[in-house]
């Protein structure tokens, strides 16, 4: 099974992995959809696919706080199996299966806050990683390298200070509605005392590497940052333990980067993935299929899933597309719009995203 998340209608999608979408064909139909307003879903910008129970984990990004679960069998307008209040801004996610706890990005404030696996409802995090000196400015991927107790995270650049060190509101609470829960801060003040102004200030992007246990104010173990990194706005990240490989979807660029997992500094990447053959465009989601050696790409730019040999290098045709849209049709790459102008002497439709 494949599984995409849909931020722009608010969807969740399931594909067979072996799916292709033919050239002339406006799209594949997905074999299940999960969406409507009693799934919690929104802006949904990561997912994560239990390996045993095949249960979906979903982020919601600036919209929601919470993360819900769905089981191999929801479809349609159904409600999650169950939720998780989460940070504003979760963006990222990844499982450690070994010790059942689960982590995930926030992009601002900036943190990584990590949860018993099974943590619902106003569970409260087990560890917070957070502070100045974390190095972590604006993350949103994160991967775990449990062979050798590692945490990657990819940090966009944009620097926030706190005052205190601590960056995380502790204090949501339920409110029990007519049918399903829905998640709030207690009231204005405390949100306000709670929130943390950006600092104006940014930072080369980069690649942040941690303990596995880091948290507090723990400075990372080392940085992948610099001009030789190729690095533009990095987005999800995967490893491979047994390769010792890092695969970062950098969006900006439109290709895939690879790096050693032991890499530090700025160091080019071993491998780049991107160019006109490989069909990629805002690649923003990454993860690899170790059975069968493939390497998944989600591509923002032009409504698409490309798979690769993970093996694969520089210019290369995908063994497979999934297309969720015409090819000859552009994405419209709108993202959490927050107003709308017009340009009457270009007649054209300005959306800050």
């Amino acid at each position: 099974m494949l599984v995409l998340t849909d931020e722009n209608l608010f969807r969740i999608l399931e594909y067979s992995r072996l799916d292709n979408t033919p050239s002339r064909a406006a799209m594949t139909e997905p074999r299940r959809i999960v969406g409507g307003t009693r799934t919690h879903a929104e802006m949904m910008c990561g997912v994560y696919i239990d390996p045993k129970t095949l249960d979906t984990y979903v982020i919601n990004n600036d919209t929601q706080d919470w993360m819900p679960v769905f089981s191999k069998k929801a479809q349609g307008n159904v409600a999650p199996d169950r939720v998780l209040a989460t940070p504003h801004r979760t963006f990222g996610i990844a499982v450690d299966e070994e010790s059942q706890e689960l982590f995930l990005t926030v992009q601002h404030p900036p943190v990584v806050v990590v949860y018993h696996k099974t943590a619902k409802g106003t569970d409260a995090p087990i560890r917070i990683l957070e502070g100045g000196r974390t190095g972590l400015e604006d993350p949103h991927g994160i991967a775990l390298d449990t062979k050798n107790d590692w945490m990657f995270v990819s940090n966009y650049g944009a620097v926030s200070d706190s005052k205190d060190g601590k960056n995380f509101s502790r204090s949501p609470i339920l409110v029990q509605g007519n049918t399903v829960p829905s998640w709030v801060i207690p009231n204005e003040e405390e949100r306000r005392r709670n929130m943390v102004a950006g600092s104006g200030r940014y930072a080369p992007p980069s690649i942040t590497v941690y303990s596995l246990k880091a948290s507090g104010d723990t400075p990372p173990l080392r940085v992948i940052e610099g001009p030789k990194t190729r690095l533009n706005w990095p987005a999800h990240l995967a490893v491979g333990e047994e390769r010792g490989e890092l695969f970062v979807a950098n969006d900006a660029d439109d290709g895939i980067l690879v790096f050693r997992t032991s890499d530090h500094g700025d160091v080019p990447p071993s491998r780049v993935i991107r160019g006109s053959m490989t069909g990629m465009k805002n690649p923003i989601g990454v993860a690899l299929d170790l059975k069968n050696g493939e390497l998944w790409v989600a591509n923002m730019g032009n409504h698409s899933a490309t798979v690769y040999p993970i093996t694969a290098n520089g210019d290369v045709k995908p063994l497979r597309t999934i297309r969720g849209g015409p090819s000859d049709k552009p994405a419209l790459m709108i993202g959490n719009p927050g107003a709308v102008g017009y340009d009457t002497k270009r007649e054209e439709v300005l959306v800050p995203n």
